[in-house]
Protein backbone atom coordinates (compact mmCIF):
# COMPACT_ATOMS: atom_id res chain seq x y z
CA UNK A 1 0.00 0.00 0.00
CA UNK A 2 1.27 3.50 -0.79
CA UNK A 3 2.67 5.37 1.90
CA UNK A 4 1.09 8.75 2.49
CA UNK A 5 3.59 11.18 4.95
CA UNK A 6 3.25 15.06 6.23
CA UNK A 7 5.61 17.71 7.31
CA UNK A 8 4.80 21.47 8.12
CA UNK A 9 6.80 24.59 9.38
CA UNK A 10 9.78 23.97 7.19
CA UNK A 11 10.80 27.81 7.35
CA UNK A 12 12.94 27.30 4.86
CA UNK A 13 14.43 31.08 5.20
CA UNK A 14 16.80 29.51 8.01
CA UNK A 15 20.09 27.97 6.34
CA UNK A 16 19.62 24.93 8.39
CA UNK A 17 16.28 24.08 7.43
CA UNK A 18 16.88 24.71 3.52
CA UNK A 19 19.91 21.66 4.07
CA UNK A 20 17.85 19.04 5.70
CA UNK A 21 15.25 19.69 3.53
CA UNK A 22 17.64 19.59 0.17
CA UNK A 23 18.82 16.22 1.68
CA UNK A 24 15.28 14.37 1.02
CA UNK A 25 14.97 11.19 -0.60
CA UNK A 26 12.81 9.60 -3.02
CA UNK A 27 9.67 6.89 -1.57
CA UNK A 28 8.49 4.53 -3.62
CA UNK A 29 6.24 5.43 -6.62
CA UNK A 30 3.03 5.99 -5.52
CA UNK A 31 4.16 7.47 -2.27
CA UNK A 32 2.51 11.30 -0.89
CA UNK A 33 4.04 13.97 1.06
CA UNK A 34 1.62 16.74 2.76
CA UNK A 35 2.94 20.11 3.09
CA UNK A 36 1.16 21.36 5.72
CA UNK A 37 1.86 25.26 5.90
CA UNK A 38 4.27 27.45 6.50
CA UNK A 39 7.06 26.25 4.18
CA UNK A 40 9.10 29.20 3.51
CA UNK A 41 8.86 32.88 3.81
CA UNK A 42 8.52 33.74 0.46
CA UNK A 43 7.38 32.23 -3.31
CA UNK A 44 10.68 31.55 -3.67
CA UNK A 45 11.09 29.10 -0.70
CA UNK A 46 7.19 27.39 -2.19
CA UNK A 47 8.86 27.12 -5.16
CA UNK A 48 12.42 25.10 -3.89
CA UNK A 49 10.11 23.09 -1.73
CA UNK A 50 7.93 21.66 -4.53
CA UNK A 51 10.83 21.03 -6.56
CA UNK A 52 12.29 18.86 -3.76
CA UNK A 53 9.40 16.96 -3.15
CA UNK A 54 8.27 16.23 -6.85
CA UNK A 55 11.70 15.05 -7.10
CA UNK A 56 10.65 12.43 -4.01
CA UNK A 57 7.18 11.57 -4.15
CA UNK A 58 4.99 10.97 -6.75
CA UNK A 59 1.96 12.66 -4.83
CA UNK A 60 2.68 16.26 -3.32
CA UNK A 61 -0.24 18.48 -1.13
CA UNK A 62 -0.11 21.73 -0.12
CA UNK A 63 -1.97 23.92 2.16
CA UNK A 64 -0.83 27.81 3.09
CA UNK A 65 -0.15 28.45 6.64
CA UNK A 66 0.75 32.47 7.85
CA UNK A 67 4.07 32.90 6.89
CA UNK A 68 3.54 31.89 3.02
CA UNK A 69 0.79 34.74 2.88
CA UNK A 70 3.12 37.06 4.47
CA UNK A 71 3.86 40.36 1.85
CA UNK A 72 7.24 41.26 1.16
CA UNK A 73 8.77 44.89 0.24
CA UNK A 74 9.26 45.60 -2.97
CA UNK A 75 13.32 45.83 -2.54
CA UNK A 76 13.06 42.22 -0.88
CA UNK A 77 10.63 40.59 -3.07
CA UNK A 78 12.15 38.48 -5.50
CA UNK A 79 9.24 36.88 -7.06
CA UNK A 80 6.19 38.63 -8.62
CA UNK A 81 3.64 36.65 -5.96
CA UNK A 82 5.63 38.41 -2.83
CA UNK A 83 4.50 41.76 -3.32
CA UNK A 84 0.61 40.82 -3.28
CA UNK A 85 -2.02 40.64 -0.66
CA UNK A 86 -4.15 38.97 1.25
CA UNK A 87 -6.76 36.39 -1.06
CA UNK A 88 -4.44 37.67 -4.55
CA UNK A 89 -1.00 36.42 -3.09
CA UNK A 90 -2.78 33.27 -2.09
CA UNK A 91 -4.37 32.39 -5.24
CA UNK A 92 -1.04 33.20 -6.87
CA UNK A 93 0.57 30.60 -4.61
CA UNK A 94 -1.72 28.35 -5.61
CA UNK A 95 -0.87 28.67 -9.10
CA UNK A 96 2.89 28.07 -8.43
CA UNK A 97 1.77 24.79 -6.76
CA UNK A 98 -0.61 24.02 -9.92
CA UNK A 99 2.67 24.53 -11.75
CA UNK A 100 4.64 22.37 -10.07
CA UNK A 101 1.97 19.67 -10.15
CA UNK A 102 0.78 19.67 -6.33
CA UNK A 103 -2.56 19.63 -5.29
CA UNK A 104 -3.79 22.49 -3.15
CA UNK A 105 -7.10 23.20 -1.55
CA UNK A 106 -8.83 24.97 -4.43
CA UNK A 107 -8.52 21.64 -6.62
CA UNK A 108 -10.39 18.25 -6.50
CA UNK A 109 -9.63 16.71 -3.51
CA UNK A 110 -8.07 13.42 -3.60
CA UNK A 111 -9.25 9.90 -2.65
CA UNK A 112 -6.29 7.31 -1.26
CA UNK A 113 -6.78 4.13 0.00
CA UNK A 114 -7.05 3.73 3.24
CA UNK A 115 -5.45 1.46 6.21
CA UNK A 116 -8.54 -1.00 5.78
CA UNK A 117 -8.61 -0.72 1.91
CA UNK A 118 -11.24 1.56 1.39
CA UNK A 119 -10.96 4.82 0.09
CA UNK A 120 -10.45 7.87 2.31
CA UNK A 121 -10.91 11.42 1.23
CA UNK A 122 -7.32 13.78 1.55
CA UNK A 123 -9.61 17.56 2.36
CA UNK A 124 -6.99 20.13 1.80
CA UNK A 125 -8.20 23.01 3.65
CA UNK A 126 -7.17 27.00 4.24
CA UNK A 127 -9.25 28.55 7.66
CA UNK A 128 -6.72 30.92 8.87
CA UNK A 129 -8.16 32.49 12.19
CA UNK A 130 -10.81 34.42 13.91
CA UNK A 131 -9.13 35.01 17.36
CA UNK A 132 -11.93 33.20 19.17
CA UNK A 133 -9.15 30.59 20.38
CA UNK A 134 -9.57 32.76 23.91
CA UNK A 135 -11.01 32.83 27.23
CA UNK A 136 -14.60 33.40 27.25
CA UNK A 137 -14.19 36.71 29.38
CA UNK A 138 -12.14 37.73 26.95
CA UNK A 139 -14.34 39.85 23.82
CA UNK A 140 -13.13 40.35 20.61
CA UNK A 141 -12.58 43.77 20.87
CA UNK A 142 -10.20 43.27 24.16
CA UNK A 143 -8.16 39.81 22.48
CA UNK A 144 -5.47 41.94 21.21
CA UNK A 145 -5.15 44.03 24.03
CA UNK A 146 -5.28 40.87 26.49
CA UNK A 147 -2.60 39.15 24.53
CA UNK A 148 -0.29 42.23 24.83
CA UNK A 149 -0.22 42.27 28.53
CA UNK A 150 1.93 39.37 28.15
CA UNK A 151 4.17 40.83 25.34
CA UNK A 152 2.79 38.70 22.68
CA UNK A 153 1.69 40.31 19.61
CA UNK A 154 1.73 37.65 15.77
CA UNK A 155 4.05 39.84 12.96
CA UNK A 156 0.43 38.91 11.23
CA UNK A 157 -0.58 41.70 12.45
CA UNK A 158 1.53 43.68 10.63
CA UNK A 159 2.20 41.69 7.36
CA UNK A 160 -0.56 39.37 6.20
CA UNK A 161 -3.29 41.72 4.62
CA UNK A 162 -6.69 40.30 4.68
CA UNK A 163 -7.34 41.99 1.45
CA UNK A 164 -10.07 42.70 -0.05
CA UNK A 165 -12.02 41.76 3.34
CA UNK A 166 -11.84 44.55 6.24
CA UNK A 167 -10.39 41.78 8.51
CA UNK A 168 -8.87 38.42 9.03
CA UNK A 169 -11.73 37.44 11.26
CA UNK A 170 -14.05 37.60 7.72
CA UNK A 171 -11.99 36.21 5.84
CA UNK A 172 -11.46 32.95 8.01
CA UNK A 173 -15.50 33.19 8.08
CA UNK A 174 -15.59 33.16 4.37
CA UNK A 175 -13.03 30.48 4.18
CA UNK A 176 -14.96 28.10 6.50
CA UNK A 177 -18.24 28.39 4.54
CA UNK A 178 -16.26 27.41 1.57
CA UNK A 179 -15.07 24.07 3.05
CA UNK A 180 -18.16 23.34 4.47
CA UNK A 181 -20.13 23.15 1.53
CA UNK A 182 -17.27 21.49 0.04
CA UNK A 183 -17.50 18.46 2.91
CA UNK A 184 -21.11 18.46 1.92
CA UNK A 185 -20.46 17.74 -1.39
CA UNK A 186 -17.90 15.26 -0.83
CA UNK A 187 -20.32 13.67 1.64
CA UNK A 188 -22.26 13.24 -1.08
CA UNK A 189 -20.39 11.89 -3.54
CA UNK A 190 -18.61 9.64 -1.17
CA UNK A 191 -21.63 8.70 1.38
CA UNK A 192 -19.54 7.21 4.48
CA UNK A 193 -16.50 7.98 3.75
CA UNK A 194 -13.52 8.74 5.75
CA UNK A 195 -11.76 11.93 5.63
CA UNK A 196 -8.12 13.36 6.37
CA UNK A 197 -8.24 16.89 7.08
CA UNK A 198 -5.42 18.59 6.10
CA UNK A 199 -5.49 22.22 8.11
CA UNK A 200 -1.83 24.57 8.88
CA UNK A 201 -4.29 25.71 11.79
CA UNK A 202 -5.38 23.13 14.94
CA UNK A 203 -9.00 22.50 14.07
CA UNK A 204 -9.53 22.32 17.84
CA UNK A 205 -8.52 24.76 20.69
CA UNK A 206 -7.90 22.00 23.03
CA UNK A 207 -4.93 20.98 20.84
CA UNK A 208 -3.16 23.91 20.87
CA UNK A 209 -0.55 23.78 24.14
CA UNK A 210 2.02 26.44 23.78
CA UNK A 211 3.10 26.97 27.47
CA UNK A 212 5.80 29.82 26.75
CA UNK A 213 3.02 32.10 24.83
CA UNK A 214 -0.28 31.20 25.90
CA UNK A 215 -1.85 34.03 24.24
CA UNK A 216 -0.50 33.27 21.17
CA UNK A 217 -3.55 31.47 21.00
CA UNK A 218 -5.34 34.16 19.64
CA UNK A 219 -3.48 33.16 16.05
CA UNK A 220 -4.02 29.50 16.20
CA UNK A 221 -7.23 28.71 14.80
CA UNK A 222 -10.71 29.26 14.79
CA UNK A 223 -13.77 27.34 17.32
CA UNK A 224 -16.08 27.42 13.89
CA UNK A 225 -13.63 24.03 13.29
CA UNK A 226 -14.42 22.63 16.46
CA UNK A 227 -16.75 19.25 15.13
CA UNK A 228 -15.75 18.92 11.39
CA UNK A 229 -14.41 15.64 12.29
CA UNK A 230 -18.03 14.57 13.42
CA UNK A 231 -19.90 11.39 11.77
CA UNK A 232 -23.14 13.31 10.13
CA UNK A 233 -21.69 17.02 10.86
CA UNK A 234 -22.06 17.79 7.00
CA UNK A 235 -25.18 15.57 6.26
CA UNK A 236 -26.04 11.94 7.19
CA UNK A 237 -23.41 10.61 4.78
CA UNK A 238 -20.52 11.86 6.33
CA UNK A 239 -18.16 9.30 7.59
CA UNK A 240 -16.26 11.54 10.07
CA UNK A 241 -12.16 12.16 9.73
CA UNK A 242 -10.00 9.50 10.19
CA UNK A 243 -7.35 11.90 10.57
CA UNK A 244 -6.09 15.43 10.61
CA UNK A 245 -2.69 16.90 10.03
CA UNK A 246 -2.10 20.29 11.37
CA UNK A 247 1.72 22.29 12.16
CA UNK A 248 1.52 25.77 13.70
CA UNK A 249 2.14 24.83 17.04
CA UNK A 250 6.05 23.60 16.43
CA UNK A 251 5.31 20.91 18.68
CA UNK A 252 5.27 17.93 17.39
CA UNK A 253 2.85 14.94 19.00
CA UNK A 254 -0.01 12.82 18.31
CA UNK A 255 -3.50 12.92 19.91
CA UNK A 256 -6.55 10.96 20.06
CA UNK A 257 -9.98 12.67 20.66
CA UNK A 258 -13.46 11.59 19.63
CA UNK A 259 -11.53 8.09 17.98
CA UNK A 260 -9.78 11.05 15.71
CA UNK A 261 -5.95 10.75 15.53
CA UNK A 262 -4.70 13.97 14.90
CA UNK A 263 -0.61 14.50 14.01
CA UNK A 264 0.68 17.84 14.63
CA UNK A 265 3.71 17.51 12.09
CA UNK A 266 5.92 20.59 12.48
CA UNK A 267 9.77 21.19 11.72
CA UNK A 268 9.94 24.18 13.17
CA UNK A 269 12.77 27.01 13.73
CA UNK A 270 16.12 25.23 14.21
CA UNK A 271 15.62 25.49 17.78
CA UNK A 272 12.99 23.40 17.65
CA UNK A 273 14.21 20.74 16.09
CA UNK A 274 17.65 20.49 18.15
CA UNK A 275 16.94 17.17 19.88
CA UNK A 276 16.14 15.55 16.15
CA UNK A 277 19.55 17.01 14.64
CA UNK A 278 21.44 15.70 18.02
CA UNK A 279 20.56 12.28 17.59
CA UNK A 280 21.37 12.82 13.64
CA UNK A 281 17.74 12.95 12.20
CA UNK A 282 17.07 15.35 9.51
CA UNK A 283 13.88 16.13 7.51
CA UNK A 284 13.89 12.19 6.50
CA UNK A 285 13.16 10.89 9.93
CA UNK A 286 10.56 13.59 10.89
CA UNK A 287 8.45 13.28 7.90
CA UNK A 288 5.19 11.80 9.89
CA UNK A 289 3.89 8.60 7.96
CA UNK A 290 -0.15 9.59 8.35
CA UNK A 291 -1.33 6.46 6.24
CA UNK A 292 -1.81 3.55 6.56
CA UNK A 293 -0.15 4.77 9.89
CA UNK A 294 1.41 1.38 10.80
CA UNK A 295 2.80 0.87 13.94
CA UNK A 296 0.55 3.82 15.33
CA UNK A 297 -1.10 2.79 18.44
CA UNK A 298 -2.99 5.23 20.33
CA UNK A 299 -5.08 5.43 22.94
CA UNK A 300 -8.44 7.28 23.44
CA UNK A 301 -7.34 10.36 25.58
CA UNK A 302 -3.67 9.89 25.03
CA UNK A 303 -1.14 12.12 24.15
CA UNK A 304 2.26 11.20 22.54
CA UNK A 305 5.27 14.07 22.27
CA UNK A 306 7.60 13.24 19.10
CA UNK A 307 10.56 15.80 19.42
CA UNK A 308 12.38 13.73 17.10
CA UNK A 309 10.13 12.35 14.84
Amino acid sequence: MAKLYAISDLHLSYPLNASTWNLLQPKPPGSGLILAGDIGESATHLKAAFERAKACFTHVFWVPGNHELYSISSHMAKHPADQLKGEAKYNALVELAREHGVLTPEDDWMLWPGPDGVDVVIALVFTLYDYSFRPAEISREKALEWAMEENIYATDEAVLHPDPYSSRDEWCTKLCERWELKFSDYASRYPNSKFVIVNHWPLREDLVFIPKVPRFSLWCGTKRTQDWTEVGRFGADYGGALVVVSGHLHVRRTDVKEGVRYEEVSLGYPRHWEKARDASKGANEMLRQILPGAGIVVEEGQRIWRPQG
